[in-house]
């Protein structure tokens, strides 16, 4: 090893970060939005009004009419998924697989009447969930992508913590008026030591969260390919009933319901109906999770033909289990309240930063000395960055402006969102190949300002009359109108910046080191 030790870490470290950084700061961004979900998608749908209460009789005729509509559109669906009515969102969403080869179905019911919900179509939060570990691409590809990514993650966190000899000292360190590699790299080493703690737990627990897709050898060969024999082995299922390929009727599930409330507390959250035809159909009820860590489900099984309950799954996980469930409910925080939300959000942001703000500290780092003109990778690597950093955010404000924009009777609207999510982030992206790199992040990042402003006047002027909750709405607006504020205020910082000078043209200024070679 020809350098020291330190030296090849802080080289791992920098390449590491840059190969997957890309990727990463969109999972970075795309998972923290991801902590508000529920609003996202409430805000996205502003036609929805919530309700006080849900009693457990009209729980029971919501799924009686969710089975109505399902045996009418989908009897020959091989799986129907029901997830009842919340007070926070009183909707019937229905989802079921078709035979294989044939796209899923999927459609929201006003559990009132049964008959589709009159309201926007939209993905919601949702997108941004999926997003977040897939990547808007076919589910396999998407997450093996994302969790490669997350591995190298861990690398670069474990480099980076080795490489810092004085990680303490620059955690209180953060000099705006220097120059600008001193600036990144400051902005750099704050947010990646504020929250070190969440973000070697936050990637850890997403490499665990799909580490049977990775690595399913071991459940492969004990259980000779029946993964969902392990999973009720372990107790995080009730066992399956295969079917017995003679035809049955469904008993009314609204019964079951009523009996699933009754044996076990908590909400319920879904119904998973299997074989709805078949003489050894099953009905699981399927509950929230309790409050803690454990990410698990109690869960009770009926005989779909009979009514009857077959089993009852309500905790006693083996410890194996737990720990997975332990480490994917880390992940998706679904436990915290009201204000450790909000902390995992801002530890959220501060990853974010952190991962962006070293993607722009390389490029800093190798800035062409004046006067030179920049090579083909420096352009590379400008344009990924200010399409991935400036483009991203940007391609989220246009997917809620899409939201109040696009007319309600729109065929396919919700790909059109998707669409408008896309079009902002390549329109964006196009503008790292501007012949000026620092006109190019001033005007792409006061794009992002002005499509986070118009989001909030498109949602006054077109939907202020649909608010049902005005408090809550223009708080989330507020919210929409900081970020705004934040992307307009790096613009003029941006703007403001008089570039290298030339007598630090020939190296890093002092006191900085390189972050790897030239």
């Amino acid at each position: 090893m020809k350098q020291g030790f330190r030296q090849s870490m802080a080289w791992l470290h920098t390449w590491s970060g840059l190969v997957v950084g890309w990727v990463l700061f969109a999972v970075f961004v795309t998972g923290t939005a991801t902590y508000y979900r529920a609003e996202i998608s409430r805000w996205m749908q502003p036609e929805l009004r919530r309700e006080a209460t849900i009693a457990p009789e009209a729980l029971a005729a919501s799924a009686d009419r969710a089975v109505a509509y399902l045996q009418e559109q989908a009897g020959g669906a091989r799986t129907w998924f029901v997830t009842l009515p919340t007070p926070e969102r009183p909707l019937i969403e229905l989802f079921w697989r078709n035979r294989p080869g044939t796209p899923p179905g999927h459609v929201l019911l006003d559990p009132r009447t049964g008959a589709p919900a009159a309201m926007r179509a939209t993905r919601g939060g949702d997108f941004l969930y999926r997003f977040h570990f897939e990547l808007n691409l076919a589910p396999l590809w998407g997450r093996w992508i994302v969790g490669l990514c997350a591995m190298v993650m861990l690398v670069a966190l474990v480099s980076g913590i080795v490489t810092h000899r004085r990680i303490f000292t620059d955690f209180f360190t953060l000099r705006r008026d220097k120059a600008a590699q001193r600036g990144w790299l400051d902005a750099h080493n704050v947010s990646g030591v504020l929250a070190l703690p969440f973000h070697l737990m936050i990637t850890y627990s997403g490499v665990v969260t799909l580490a049977l897709m990775y690595m399913p050898w071991g459940v492969t060969a004990a259980y000779k390919g029946d993964s969902q024999a392990y999973f009720a082995e372990t107790g995080q299922i009730t066992q399956a009933r295969p079917a017995a390929g003679a035809p049955g009727t469904l008993a009314p599930v609204g019964p079951m319901v009523a009996r699933a409330l009754a044996t076990l507390p908590g909400p319920l959250e879904r119904l998973t109906i299997v074989n709805p035809r078949d003489a050894q159909s099953t009905v699981v009820a399927v509950f929230e999770e309790p409050h803690g860590l454990s990410h698990e489900h109690p869960q009770v099984a009926f005989a779909g033909t009979s009514g009857a309950v077959v089993e009852v799954l309500s905790g006693g996980l083996a410890p194996a289990a737990r720990t997975f469930t332990t480490l994917v409910g880390l992940h998706e925080a679904h436990f915290a309240g009201t204000a450790l939300r909000g902390l995992f959000f801002l530890c959220g942001l501060m990853g974010c930063t952190m991962v962006g703000s070293g993607l722009v500290l390389w490029q800093v780092a190798r800035q062409p000395k004046h006067g030179a003109a920049p090579g083909f990778g420096w352009r590379l690597v400008h344009g990924l960055n200010l399409g991935t950093v400036a483009g991203l955010p940007g391609a989220i404000a246009a997917y809620l402006l899409a939201n109040r924009l696009l007319p309600l009777d729109l065929a396919g609207r919700p790909e059109w969102e998707v669409r408008a999510f896309f079009g902002a982030w390549i329109a964006i992206a196009v503008a790292g190949a501007w012949p000026a790199p620092r006109r190019a992040w001033r005007g792409a990042l006061a794009a992002v300002a002005l499509l986070f402003v118009a989001a909030v006047l498109a949602d006054v002027a077109t939907a202020r009359g649909l608010w049902d909750d005005p408090a809550w709405f223009l708080g989330f607006d507020l919210a929409l109108l900081a970020l705004a504020a934040g992307f307009a205020l790096v613009s003029r910082k941006v703007a403001r910046f008089a570039g290298p000078r030339r007598a630090r043209a020939a190296g890093a200024p002092a006191g900085v080191p390189r972050m790897g070679p030239a």
